[in-house]
């Protein structure tokens, strides 16, 4: 049968159910009135409304005779005068259903009855409970009718989840284990809490297991819930009914960055709902109520992202060759962003699109990272640094392990032996100005990664906890898009450990501690630069895999870095190199001084020479309460 046809039968059905109730209206004023009839046998495939409701909701017949006579009031234009000549009042009173319905029982009227408990009917003001009159509630009227349309007072805080597709093996065991839970009977069902890094993964996971089970989901987000107990109640009840009647399951979303009070909004709710319902969380919450149940929804491994990035992109994966394997060994992507990714970059050539999705890849974490980090477009090359043959060999050490990781670690076996380890982790240490960031940028740009600088204002959080929190959400979207973390100034963060004298030496080593242990497990490529190497913790150099020292330099790298200080159109006329590395600052220095001295140049219209160079270091050492010597700057003007 047609859900037209349902329909049809469904308001014929209701139609008799109100005619019936009036009938025992009329013969409560009228003994000689007609007798009621009942509504004939129903043929649907599905029951109506009003039985599937009285079902579910646990009616008797004297509650489902008051439901109708109010759900007459609504339907019918001649109710209310049936109801004056029962009760002498045109509106419907419990008075009056106790003196006309059959089977009348007191007890209906209670609080935990469920006319009052599912919020099915409204009582209004009146002089006593029996006396008030009684008015349906729009949601259920409009279910009755078979309307299909949300209860009003759940917008903005509810929304409809949908399934987005097949799912990975991986996730596709999480939805059965999930399914499994909400079909198993139990008087406290656990909740189940879905962990992980997978945050659009876990919609997914919910809505396939809805699915097994015939159920819709929606979702809710924990900032979005009411904080006060009352509203929270009333809340628990208005979706309890509802998932009820639609035969949906809550999907509670709780992030990283929600408040304590978001989050206990989160747990009182769940705790007192009883309906299917999960919490997707990064790790479980505390409950005191019911067990918890962790499923974990983590980012695919990385043979199913390769067996998603070939669906994603169909036909055109075979023309990438080992691509793909480039792909997830620096990217570390869900399902949504494969998608998203593949959409992207297709269509095109095969060497084009393997471009293409690797800029794709990059883009993917950026809306995350912008909010945590600084992004630095790494546009600097090889030939800009100056810096001795050893240090220079060592970066590209720090590139080609990138580079070679997917080899390394699942080609040749070093992953199984476990996560820590698995990231190539650096410390730049030497004074302001000799090239640290520089060298960052070069190796962003040699590997074509994003390069994000951490601003440690905005990490660091004097709260306990909240630092490691900040922390450990600038390593997920960092590990997500692959890109280079660069700690400025870390030993501001990564200092060294202290004696415990009060709590906040405890939490600061456990902070310490933390960036430790995920520095270990971290992805990609974290550099960390330092003027003073001295004070950061030893501990935490024995995990570095490489330290690099950038020594101040001497003449002669001074004069390259003379040399390469103008950009070819830079008009320039008598610069002597040799003369200007008498000058004993850094590489840093030099760039600000051949600026300050292009716009010297600029403003008088013509190519930059050595007096303009003798003005900008003077006022380069000036900010620096440095003296400029007669010997440094002999000859230069």
């Amino acid at each position: 049968m047609s859900a037209r046809s349902w329909e049809a039968e469904n308001q014929g059905w209701l139609v008799a159910a109100v005619g019936r109730v009036r009938a025992l209206l009329a013969r409560a004023a009228d003994p000689e009135a007609a007798e009621p009839q009942d509504p004939p046998e129903w043929t649907m495939e599905r029951p109506p409304a009003l039985e599937s409701l009285a079902e579910a909701l646990g009616l008797s017949p004297f509650e489902h005779d008051v439901l109708v006579m109010c759900a007459g009031m609504e339907l019918d234009g001649s109710f209310p005068a049936t109801v004056l000549a029962a009760s002498g009042t045109p509106r419907p009173t419990f008075s009056v259903a106790l003196a006309a319905f059959p089977e009348p029982h007191w007890t209906a009227l209670a609080p935990d009855a469920p006319l009052r408990h599912w919020r099915l009917i409204e009582l209004g003001a009146g002089d006593g409970l029996t006396s008030s009159p009684l008015r349906i509630d729009e949601r259920i009227l409009h279910f009755l009718a078979g309307v299909a349309a949300p209860d009003e007072r759940l917008a903005g805080i509810v929304e409809p989840v949908r399934g987005e597709g097949a799912l990975p093996p991986s996730h596709a065991a999480a939805a059965e284990r999930l399914a499994a839970l909400w079909s198993a009977p139990a008087a406290l069902p656990p909740l189940p809490f879905l962990c992980g890094d997978e945050r659009s993964g876990k919609r997914t996971v919910t809505a396939a297991a809805a699915g097994a089970l015939g159920l819709t989901v929606f979702r809710a987000r924990a900032t979005d819930l009411p904080a006060a107990a009352a509203e929270r109640e009333t809340l628990v009840r208005l979706w309890e009914r509802e998932s009820l009647l639609s035969a949906a399951v809550l999907l509670l979303e709780v992030e990283d960055g929600d408040g304590p009070e978001a989050q206990r909004a989160a747990v009182a709710l769940a705790e007192r709902v009883r309906a299917p319902l999960a919490v997707s969380a990064r790790e479980p919450l505390a409950t005191d109520t019911r067990p918890a149940v962790r499923i974990a929804v983590d980012r695919p491994p990385a043979d199913e992202q390769r067996t998603l990035w070939r669906a994603a992109l169909g036909e055109d994966a075979a023309a990438l060759n080992g691509a793909l394997d480039g792909l997830t060994a620096q990217f570390h992507l869900g399902v949504r962003e494969i998608a998203q990714a593949a959409a992207e970059a297709r269509p095109g050539p095969g060497e084009e699109l393997a471009a293409r999705l690797w800029t794709a890849c990059r883009a993917q974490a950026r809306p995350r990272l912008d909010e945590l980090a600084q992004h630095i477009p790494p546009a600097a090359g090889w030939d800009e640094l100056v810096l001795p043959e050893a240090q220079a060999r060592t970066l590209r050490d720090i590139t080609a392990q990138v580079r070679q990781r997917a080899r390394v670690y699942e080609e040749w076996g070093f992953a199984r032996r476990g996560a820590r380890g698995m990231g190539v982790s650096a410390l730049f240490a030497g004074p302001s100005g000799t090239g640290k960031t520089l060298a960052a940028e070069v190796i962003a740009a040699e590997l074509r990664l994003d390069l994000y600088r951490i601003d440690l204002s905005q990490v660091v959080n004097k709260y306990v906890g909240e630092t490691e929190k900040n922390l450990r959400r600038v390593f997920d979207a960092a590990e997500e898009g692959g890109a280079v973390l660069l700690f400025d100034e870390a030993d501001a963060l990564f200092g060294k450990r202290s004696a415990v004298k009060d709590a906040h030496d405890r939490y600061a080593n456990i902070e310490v501690s933390y960036l430790l242990q995920r520095m270990e497990t971290y992805r990609g490529l974290a550099i960390l630069t330092t003027n003073l190497k001295d004070s950061v913790d030893t501990a935490f150099l024995r995990r570095l895999r490489f330290v690099v020292t950038f020594p101040f330099p001497d003449a002669p790298q001074r004069a390259d870095i003379w040399r390469r200080a103008f950009p070819p159109a830079t008009p320039t006329a008598g610069l002597d190199p040799d003369k200007l590395a008498r000058l004993s600052v850094t590489g840093g220095n030099i760039r600000n001084i051949a600026l300050g001295a292009a716009f010297l140049a600029a403003e008088e219209d013509g190519p930059v020479r050595m007096e303009h160079l003798l003005r900008a270091a003077r006022a380069e050492l000036a900010k620096l309460e440095k003296p400029v010597s007669a010997a440094e700057v002999a000859g230069w003007a």
